[in-house]
């Protein structure tokens, strides 16, 4: 099974793997919950929330916020 998007290209635009899960986690769970999608709906590959979050990171519509702290 491949993953798209790779992790190597995922990793270009989010600095470590612990934060590209976090982000991807939160927003599939946001997009399981009902949450509007970043991309017209024919962009997406995935079935999948998960997947679809993190299609959303490699297209660059999706970053995690510097200045945002949540301890959740």
């Amino acid at each position: 099974m491949l993953l798209y998007p790779s992790v190597d290209k995922l990793l270009d635009k989010i600095d470590s793997r612990y934060s590209l899960i976090m982000l991807a986690s939160k927003r599939a769970h946001e997009i399981d919950a009902g949450a509007k999608l970043l991309l017209p709906k024919s962009d997406y590959k995935s079935d999948k929330s998960v997947g679809k979050a993190l299609e959303e990171i490699e297209a660059g519509v999706l970053k995690i916020d510097p200045t945002e702290q949540d301890f959740d």
